[in-house]
């Protein structure tokens, strides 16, 4: 269950996992979904492949030992998410 403030989306303030349609994907804390934009805050994002992971493989151990922030927001624009998962529902790696 997320923190319900008026106006926001039922995740917001929960950590997500957005998966992109490219090859990036994203873990942050989720302040707002609008119009199928997605904001997040102390965010962190992966290549899919950089440093010899997957992107499943980079969530997995995130899941595990947590993420860690590299920007302090970051918009994935609607046409670009293929989707959004709470990082606590992932199995560790």
């Amino acid at each position: 269950m997320g923190t319900f403030h008026q106006g926001k989306d039922p995740l917001h303030g929960i950590t997500v996992v957005v998966d992109t349609v490219g090859p990036e994907i994203y873990i942050g804390r989720c302040d707002d979904i609008v119009e199928g934009h997605v904001l997040l805050l102390d965010a962190d994002v992966h290549q899919d492949g950089a440093g010899g992971r997957s992107k499943e493989q980079w969530v997995r151990q995130a899941a595990r030992f947590g993420a860690w922030k590299t920007l302090d927001s970051v918009v994935v624009r609607s046409e670009q998410v293929a989707s959004i998962r709470r990082l606590g529902e992932i199995e560790p790696g």
